[in-house]
């Protein structure tokens, strides 16, 4: 089969859809592709990309960390809090295709803040109980509706959980680590950290699976914010 194209500039003509223009070519017969809009538009523009998030700055707790989240104990687990979290439930028909991930941390006390040290993402498989969970919005009709999955951000426990998590990686975000202050003056301009983790479809959540971040210092003496963003594709 053999493809020709258009060598030269585009025609000033507006081309409507069904059409079937010839394909744009370069000098040297190579294909020309514009940039027309950010990357996520196309799976926005579908209405296939939902979000999730914090609507107010979080206090951590012992409830953010890997002592509890990742407990062998199934109780534990399951009243635990993920930073940020998403369960895709076994009788959904697609699957959570991760975009995207956004982290801030802040200091919440003076006196001797302990940083959340390293960030570390967590799976759980099998998972058909879980009866809490947020429900998340769609990015291009801004409603909470047409998405098939649960999203956890900060406050919500994965009561019914069916099975314990299990460490996969760190996050590529940094954590704020670098807050090494034993005692921070209340008249001092506080530190905070704000990252942004792209997965770009790296990382697929199947039915049944819930994917959880959680930080392993289990500190007390921090705020978070943040928020997950992903595209559904049917299976």
């Amino acid at each position: 089969m053999l493809i020709q194209g258009q060598v030269g500039p585009s025609s000033t003509q507006s081309v409507q859809p069904g059409s079937t223009p010839a394909v744009r070519l370069g000098q040297q017969g190579d294909l020309i592709a514009s940039e027309l809009h950010g990357r996520f538009y196309e799976q926005t523009y579908r209405g296939a990309s939902f979000r999730t998030g914090t609507t107010a700055t979080v206090t951590a707790t012992s409830n953010h960390g890997t002592t509890n989240g990742l407990n062998t104990t199934l109780a534990t687990a399951a009243a635990a809090t993920p930073m940020l979290g998403i369960w895709n439930p076994p009788t959904s028909s697609v699957n959570v295709v991760l975009t995207q991930a956004t982290l801030a941390t802040f200091i919440s006390t003076a006196t001797s803040p302990n940083p959340f040290s390293s960030l570390v993402w967590a799976v759980s498989l099998g998972n058909n109980v879980i009866t809490t969970g947020l429900t998340p919005w769609n990015s291009k009709t801004l409603l909470q509706s047409g998405s098939q999955v649960k999203g956890f951000a900060g406050s919500t426990a994965l009561t019914g959980l069916t099975n314990i998590f299990t460490a996969i990686e760190n996050a590529d975000f940094s954590s704020g680590g670098s807050v090494q202050y034993g005692t921070v003056a209340t008249t001092a301009l506080m530190p905070s950290y704000i990252s942004t983790q792209n997965f770009d479809g790296q990382l697929i959540v199947p039915p049944g699976a819930v994917l959880a971040l959680y930080n392993t210092s289990q500190t007390t003496t921090m705020n978070f914010t943040g928020r997950l963003l992903w595209e559904e594709v049917p299976l």
